[in-house]
């Protein structure tokens, strides 16, 4: 007997949650950046590359029409309203010199 027929087999799924859109995006998503990269940057040049990005919301896309006529992701949203209050908490908290 091996060690590959003693092991249990799991099945996993890591991707619950995650929703699939194809097209053009029907919200405009918050970029996924990190600290000190610009994200309107990072979205002109995906655009002129053509290369995907991921929004907060794990929304992954290539660019390609102003997301300005389009409503915000309410994911996007949330988790950047709960990235900044965590952040302004850290700020405040911090003691001054």
């Amino acid at each position: 007997m091996t060690d590959l027929e003693t092991m249990p087999v799991i099945d996993v799924d890591t991707d619950v949650d995650q929703e699939t859109e194809t097209g053009e995006p029907t919200n405009a998503h918050i970029v996924k950046a990190k600290p000190g990269e610009n994200g309107t940057a990072i979205v002109l040049e995906a655009r002129v590359m053509g290369t995907p990005i991921e929004a907060l919301c794990g929304f992954v896309w290539v660019p390609s029409k102003d997301p300005k006529q389009l409503p915000v992701c309410q994911k996007c949203k949330d988790i950047y309203a709960m990235y900044k209050d965590f952040s302004d908490n850290v700020n405040r908290d911090t003691p001054a010199d």
